[in-house]
Protein backbone atom coordinates (compact mmCIF):
# COMPACT_ATOMS: atom_id res chain seq x y z
CA UNK A 1 0.00 0.00 0.00
CA UNK A 2 1.41 3.38 -1.03
CA UNK A 3 1.35 6.24 1.43
CA UNK A 4 -0.54 9.26 0.05
CA UNK A 5 0.76 12.84 0.67
CA UNK A 6 -2.33 13.71 2.72
CA UNK A 7 -1.48 10.82 5.07
CA UNK A 8 1.71 12.70 6.09
CA UNK A 9 0.10 16.13 6.23
CA UNK A 10 -0.36 18.02 9.51
CA UNK A 11 -1.97 21.40 10.07
CA UNK A 12 0.20 24.50 10.52
CA UNK A 13 0.00 24.31 14.32
CA UNK A 14 2.60 21.54 14.19
CA UNK A 15 5.18 24.07 12.93
CA UNK A 16 4.90 26.27 16.04
CA UNK A 17 7.36 24.27 18.15
CA UNK A 18 10.20 24.10 15.61
CA UNK A 19 9.70 27.75 14.57
CA UNK A 20 9.96 28.85 18.22
CA UNK A 21 13.68 27.95 18.04
CA UNK A 22 14.23 30.48 15.24
CA UNK A 23 12.49 33.32 16.99
CA UNK A 24 14.37 32.93 20.28
CA UNK A 25 17.91 33.35 18.90
CA UNK A 26 19.93 36.51 18.30
CA UNK A 27 19.17 37.21 14.66
CA UNK A 28 21.99 39.77 14.19
CA UNK A 29 24.35 36.87 13.45
CA UNK A 30 21.84 35.08 11.22
CA UNK A 31 22.86 35.03 7.58
CA UNK A 32 20.29 36.46 5.18
CA UNK A 33 20.55 35.70 1.47
CA UNK A 34 19.14 38.47 -0.71
CA UNK A 35 16.46 37.34 -3.17
CA UNK A 36 17.51 40.08 -5.61
CA UNK A 37 21.28 39.63 -5.95
CA UNK A 38 21.95 36.38 -4.07
CA UNK A 39 24.52 37.85 -1.66
CA UNK A 40 24.63 36.21 1.75
CA UNK A 41 25.64 38.35 4.73
CA UNK A 42 24.96 38.45 8.47
CA UNK A 43 21.79 40.37 9.21
CA UNK A 44 23.88 42.72 11.36
CA UNK A 45 25.81 43.78 8.22
CA UNK A 46 22.64 44.75 6.34
CA UNK A 47 21.38 48.33 6.11
CA UNK A 48 18.58 49.25 8.51
CA UNK A 49 16.10 52.04 7.87
CA UNK A 50 14.20 52.59 11.11
CA UNK A 51 12.58 55.96 10.36
CA UNK A 52 9.40 54.50 8.90
CA UNK A 53 6.40 53.10 10.77
CA UNK A 54 8.35 49.82 10.84
CA UNK A 55 11.86 48.54 10.18
CA UNK A 56 13.17 48.04 6.65
CA UNK A 57 16.32 45.95 6.23
CA UNK A 58 18.16 46.27 2.91
CA UNK A 59 20.92 44.23 1.29
CA UNK A 60 24.38 45.78 1.76
CA UNK A 61 25.25 44.86 -1.83
CA UNK A 62 22.29 45.84 -4.02
CA UNK A 63 20.15 47.72 -1.41
CA UNK A 64 17.15 45.52 -2.25
CA UNK A 65 14.63 45.14 0.57
CA UNK A 66 15.37 41.90 2.43
CA UNK A 67 12.81 42.18 5.21
CA UNK A 68 10.22 44.46 6.73
CA UNK A 69 9.03 44.37 10.32
CA UNK A 70 6.24 46.35 11.94
CA UNK A 71 4.76 46.14 15.41
CA UNK A 72 1.33 47.46 16.20
CA UNK A 73 -0.80 47.42 19.32
CA UNK A 74 -2.39 44.09 18.44
CA UNK A 75 -0.11 42.43 15.88
CA UNK A 76 3.42 41.95 14.59
CA UNK A 77 4.16 41.78 10.86
CA UNK A 78 7.26 40.22 9.33
CA UNK A 79 7.71 40.28 5.55
CA UNK A 80 10.61 38.14 4.30
CA UNK A 81 9.75 38.41 0.60
CA UNK A 82 13.19 39.82 -0.22
CA UNK A 83 15.08 37.06 1.62
CA UNK A 84 15.80 33.90 -0.29
CA UNK A 85 17.07 32.22 2.86
CA UNK A 86 17.73 33.01 6.53
CA UNK A 87 20.31 30.74 8.18
CA UNK A 88 20.73 30.65 11.96
CA UNK A 89 23.66 28.85 13.58
CA UNK A 90 22.49 27.35 16.84
CA UNK A 91 24.54 27.87 20.01
CA UNK A 92 27.31 25.32 20.33
CA UNK A 93 27.14 24.49 16.63
CA UNK A 94 29.51 27.14 15.24
CA UNK A 95 31.61 24.65 13.28
CA UNK A 96 28.75 22.37 12.28
CA UNK A 97 27.86 22.20 8.60
CA UNK A 98 24.57 23.87 7.69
Amino acid sequence: MTEEPQDRRLDGNAAAGPLAELFTVDLAAAVATCASCGRAAPLGAHLLYADAPGLVVRCPSCTGVVLRYAAGRTSLRLDLTGARLITVTLPGEAGAPG
